[in-house]
């Protein structure tokens, strides 16, 4: 097991990681940038240096800075956390080529499987159906004929990252160009690929993720599936598991067929496999995740299983412990993601408390919230034995959580949970007002 680890992230993931190091006994080294000084991870860790400016690209982005970092602390292995350089190949090799291990996947299979349309084809031959589309298209000229073949409406996304963004819905061919121009753009800004693949709109869906392990040593566990249905902007705000349309048949098909389809990919490490499921029933695989995901922690309340601690462990070459069928996937999870809708300093914050609420985040009072970084102050995560447990304890931890210094979006997550569609479970991705 790693001595010391370094983590390559700010926020809220990187509070969850060093309290997971901790609880390992594995000393931590936090990296900052100048707008980060004060901030919570950076308290927490038993090191902390500043690696630049406010703006990403000058700190949590780069790479040589945190390598050189993570070799003057004497750290063993850096943890990228999610966003940021968490799929970023090129960053892993750079790790192994300086006797540092990344925790995630090596990089050749994260070069293989992050690249959506080459995945397709890959996944394609497991045996899970996957949505009709296209490889990374050349031109917008390309996009037109391709979307012809396939038929409006289609889904314009791009090659690579996610978080939703370079994601266009295009009704008619008279959107295509300019929503080619937008996603090329937003993808090329946030991940450094301006590259576009298209696919057929399934419409309407949920948006149902299962959440996998998999050793070095060919063992592999699905943890059950999570709806993260409720998005706005292809932004998800809402997530809960088990889902409430997906029954106990269901779900045995699919995390069998899921197991399987890892297995035959080669994959080591935490990922998510992500399906679109329609009205009929039938499950649409999207993408892979080859990261930890933001909404980790709602599987982790349900199953009772540490997923950042197994990252780290998988990572040191230690082989799982348990197998399927010791997976438990009892009760209910529900989590909300609180989002800062304003900057400003935190002047006051309480957090709720009781049996199986938490709430993960990075604020204290006197918090800066600044411009420079994702709005994401924290998610509050519940369980209970049946949904509608969960649904009243959601509502009163909701009415508890004080914030104040800065505008959330605490009053809409209310509304949310609230609303008869989810309260009944019979939500999809229009919820919100459009997919």
């Amino acid at each position: 097991m790693f001595s010391k680890i370094l983590i390559a992230n700010r926020g809220e993931i990187a509070v969850r990681i060093i309290r997971a190091c901790k609880e390992m006994g594995i000393a931590t080294v936090a990296v900052y940038s100048q707008a980060d000084r004060e901030a919570l991870h950076v308290a927490l860790a038993d090191e902390s240096f500043c690696i630049g400016g406010p703006e990403a690209a000058d700190s949590y982005l780069n790479e040589n800075q945190i390598i050189s970092t993570a070799l003057l602390s004497g750290a063993q292995a850096i943890h990228p956390g999610y966003g940021f350089l968490s799929e970023n190949a090129h960053f892993a090799r750079l790790c192994r080529k300086n006797g540092l291990v990344f925790i995630g996947p090596d990089p050749d299979s994260m070069e293989r499987l992050s690249d959506k349309a080459v995945l397709k084809e890959l996944v394609r031959k497991t045996g899970l159906t996957v949505i009709p589309g296209t490889k990374a298209l050349g031109s917008v000229e390309e996009a037109k004929a391709a979307a012809q073949r396939i038929g409006y409406p289609v889904m314009l996304k791009a090659c690579a990252g996610g978080g939703g963004r370079g994601i266009r819905l295009i009704p008619s061919v008279n959107e295509l160009e300019e929503s080619w121009n937008q996603a090329a753009a937003e993808a090329q800004s946030a991940f450094g690929d301006g590259s576009l693949y298209l696919e057929k709109y399934v419409y309407p869906a949920r948006h149902v993720e299962l959440q996998i392990l998999a050793d070095e040593w060919g063992n592999a566990v699905c943890l059950g599936e999570r709806d993260c249905s409720v998005q706005q902007r292809n932004q998800k705000l809402i997530e809960e598991t088990p889902s409430p349309a997906v029954n106990y048949p269901q779900r045995q098909q699919l995390i069998a067929a899921a197991v399987e389809a890892l297995k035959k990919l080669g994959y080591v490490g935490a990922g998510t496999l992500e399906f679109l499921l329609d009205k009929a029933g039938h499950f649409w695989f999207m993408e892979m995740n080859v990261r930890l995901q933001v909404e980790h922690c709602v599987t982790e309340m349900l199953t009772g299983i540490d997923l950042v601690k197994w990252q780290i462990r998988i990572a040191a070459g230690i082989p799982l412990d348990f197998s399927q069928a010791d997976v438990r996937l009892t009760g209910c999870a529900i989590e909300c993601r609180v989002n800062a809708r304003s900057c400003g300093t935190v002047s006051l914050l309480h957090v709720p408390g009781g049996p199986a609420v938490r709430f993960d985040t990075c604020l204290m009072a006197g918090s800066q919230v600044t411009p420079y970084y994702d709005s994401l102050l924290g998610k509050l995560i519940v369980y209970a034995k049946t949904r509608e447990e969960t649904l009243r304890k959601l509502r009163a931890a909701l009415c508890e959580l004080v914030i104040q210094g800065v505008e959330t979006n605490l009053e809409q997550q209310l509304n949310i949970v609230d609303d008869e569609r989810f309260v009944s479970g019979s939500y999809d991705l229009t919820f919100m007002g459009g997919r």
